[in-house]
């Protein structure tokens, strides 16, 4: 059953909830409230629907691949985030968390990220609304993200290199917490996924919702718009997946899929598969499906997409998993970099190695979708990923 938002605690069903440090409750509580009171303003909402109408350039299209349909002997349809400004998803969450931000009069906003879109994303929005902005990044993610490193530089930001653990996705979130608890009274962290403590994942899935209510309204089941029978998005946190998935969620007549990184396999060890192959446990303030050993130490994640390379997941996910809502499903590196070409070469587009997780799962169950109508959630364009994909492959 879905949920329209979590209980008083914070949590879906067994999940999510408020982990967090003493220090950061008043602000958390701060945080429900002051959100909940802008999402039921009428005038919060119609500046917020200006800015993604005329600065972020919603709603995205919907384009009909004909010849990876044709290839796959599918109905094909991409919901284009990439054509979104900046190239993701990530800012139809940072314009509306930069609003919130000004509405609680705070000067400062932080963020973590690992593939960069969501610093981008940040950045760009703290230049919009003149916010000071600074952004942690694993050194990792650095190196194979420099374009957006660069671009986030460009927009005002301050980029914070993080070097402890792998010096990924997670030890950026872990850099941006301990900022928080220091600089609370002046700061807001703009969490770039479902995940962390309440009211994030909630608040997140709320702005995000957008990618699945136009979907709704762009394929209606009208002549030429045909209704989705199977929806596929990637999950690294799960942010694009749940704003597409939110709106259909038991919907008997639509399948909703979740692709995770298995990495160089499952076997391996060295996955982000964290639904899949992982347990229920509490990471960066939530309860949620995380990869952990036997005495709940945090593993590595490990994935070619920075945005995927997390040891954990959105609470709500977690929930959409055990109601059987969703299914969650892993594809490889090699099997991504492999969809990422074809999409190239077919359809003129060059998707992000995120997105090309999700394709790549389409490519390998297209006899399972013969002559459905297959919806992929085109989370970001590739341009960030090209320089590393030449370097590995061509």
């Amino acid at each position: 059953m879905k949920l329209n938002r979590p209980d008083q605690a914070g949590r879906f069903g067994a999940f999510g909830g408020s982990f967090a440090p003493e220090t950061l409750m008043p602000a958390l509580g701060g945080l429900e409230s002051a959100f909940t009171d802008a999402w039921a303003d009428d005038t919060f909402h119609a500046q917020l629907e200006h800015l993604l109408a005329t600065f972020v350039g919603r709603p995205t299209p919907v384009y009909h691949a004909e010849r990876m349909s044709r290839r796959l002997g599918i109905d094909l349809w991409l919901k284009r985030e990439d054509l979104a400004h900046t190239g993701a998803h990530k800012i139809n969450n940072t314009v509306a968390q930069g609003l919130l931000t000004k509405r609680m009069g705070k000067p400062r906003v932080i963020a973590e990220t690992g593939a960069g879109q969501h610093g981008v994303a940040t950045a760009t929005a703290c230049a919009l609304l003149g916010l000071e902005c600074a952004v942690y990044m694993g050194e990792k993610d650095i190196e194979r993200q420099a374009l957006n490193v660069y671009r986030m530089r460009l927009l005002g930001a301050e980029v914070i290199p993080v070097s402890t653990g792998a010096g990924t996705l997670k030890d950026a979130v872990s850099a941006a917490l301990r900022d928080w608890v220091a600089s609370v009274e002046t700061t807001h962290y703009i969490i770039g996924s479902v995940v962390g403590p309440h009211p994030f994942p909630w608040m997140v899935r709320e702005f995000q919702k957008v990618i699945g209510e136009e979907l709704r309204t762009q394929l209606d089941g009208s002549p030429g718009h045909p209704a989705p029978q199977t929806i596929v998005a990637p999950v690294g946190g799960g942010s694009n997946a749940m704003g597409v998935f939110y709106p259909y969620a038991g919907d008997p007549d639509v399948d909703l899929v979740g692709v995770e990184a298995a990495g160089l396999g499952i076997s391996s060890g060295k996955h982000g598969a964290s639904l899949g192959h992982g347990s229920p446990g509490v990471l960066h303030g939530a309860m949620t499906y995380m990869l952990q050993d036997d005495f709940g130490q945090v593993l590595e994640a490990h994935s070619i997409s920075a945005g995927l390379d997390y040891p954990g997941v959105g609470p709500e996910h977690s929930y959409f998993k055990d109601e059987e809502l969703v299914r969650y499903e892993s594809v490889t590196d090699d099997e991504a970099v492999e969809a990422f070409h074809l999409l190239c070469r077919l359809e003129g587009i060059i998707p992000a190695l995120e997105s090309s997780h999700a394709l790549a799962w389409i490519i390998r169950e297209s006899v399972a979708l013969q002559d459905r109508t297959v919806v992929l959630n085109l989370s970001g364009r590739g341009d960030k990923d090209v320089q590393q994909i030449a370097a590995m492959y061509d």
